[in-house]
């Protein structure tokens, strides 16, 4: 059945899955189908969860991880070590390292990384307020959890040159992941061998 064929809602909903990540138009067709013959209380919890997403999800105030009050669980867990800070690029890399149990410190979401040729400096990222952090908050150890990308690198290579004048022990993740790989989708085993052999910068 060609995507003409469908009728305009069902069409609709097909686009917009599709638009989400790792979803193809296929799967978009099999999801919307599912929907369209799902209990109707199955697809009404669905829509008023995504709409409290939009409505209730944002920053924490502190570490800029995802939360749903002015700080996220972690950030508000007073049994969380105070003095380590693991520094990553998008929540979703906070959600894997957690995932694996092992870190107990807090953490610092840059919101990406340095990426010249896209435009992006180390102004449009939170690396100053990851410096305000380490002077305020008596941090003793920093370490930097980025993605072992050419960007990842530079903004290692940054953070480093920015927070070693700061009298702090700066490390980084060990990399059993390849280059060009994601933490995010790393397995749990390779994450805690990279925290568990970290080295200093």
């Amino acid at each position: 059945m060609s995507g003409n064929a469908y009728p305009a809602a069902l069409r609709r909903v097909i686009v917009g899955l599709s638009r989400w990540p790792g979803v193809g138009e296929k799967t978009a067709s099999r999801l919307a189908i599912h929907l369209l013959r799902a209990p109707e209380s199955e697809v009404l919890e669905l829509a008023n969860a995504l709409m409290e997403l939009k409505d209730r999800i944002r920053l924490c105030r502190r570490c800029f991880a995802f939360a749903d009050q002015e700080f996220c669980p972690l950030c508000a867990d007073p049994a969380r070590s105070q003095g380590q800070l693991l520094v990553v690029a998008e929540p979703g890399d906070l959600l894997a390292i957690e995932k694996v149990g092992w870190f107990k410190g807090l953490y610092h979401v840059l919101g990406g990384v340095v990426a010249p040729l896209e435009g992006v400096g180390p102004d449009d990222i939170r690396i100053r307020e990851l410096l305000d952090r380490v002077r305020q908050e008596g941090v003793k150890e920093v370490i930097l959890g980025l993605n072992p990308s050419l960007e990842g690198e530079t903004t290692t290579t940054y953070l480093a040159q920015e927070l070693r004048p700061l009298g702090i022990k700066v490390t980084r993740i060990a990399y059993g992941l390849p280059m060009g790989g994601e933490i995010k989708y790393a397995d749990q085993q390779t994450l805690r061998e990279s925290l568990s052999h970290r080295v200093e910068t």
